[in-house]
């Protein structure tokens, strides 16, 4: 069984920071893709980075410049460092990944439980 634990949130300030993480334990051969996600009251959960086994990261619009997602990949853990924050980035923030347990194993999407992030003005 593999679980995926978020850490990190918090309230803060307009124009504030926070780093996440998000780190993976238990049976683990290889985490291929990681990504955040973060879902807003009423709203529906929506990608905000995500980082391929590579390195390679992709970013929502809204966040780019403000945001950097990185992982190291011998603590199965990633991060989001989150700067510049603003009350439009208050929202539960969730870590994803695909996780192989075994080799030449099949890959599963795991979630992690959630971490609240609430920027006050």
């Amino acid at each position: 069984q593999v679980q995926l634990v978020e850490s990190g949130g918090g309230l803060v300030q307009v124009g504030g920071s926070l780093r996440l993480s998000c780190a993976a334990s238990g049976s683990i051969f290889s985490i291929n893709h990681m990504g955040w996600y973060r879902q807003a009251p009423g709203k529906q959960r929506e990608l905000v980075a995500d980082i391929s086994s590579g390195g390679s990261t992709n970013y929502a619009d809204s966040v780019k410049g403000r945001f950097t997602i990185s992982r190291d990949n011998a603590k199965n853990t990633g991060y989001l460092q989150m700067n510049s924050l603003k009350p439009e980035d208050t929202a539960v923030y969730f870590c994803n990944a695909d996780i192989r347990a075994v080799y030449n194993g099949p890959y599963y999407v795991g979630w992690g439980q959630g971490t609240q992030v609430t920027v006050s003005s």
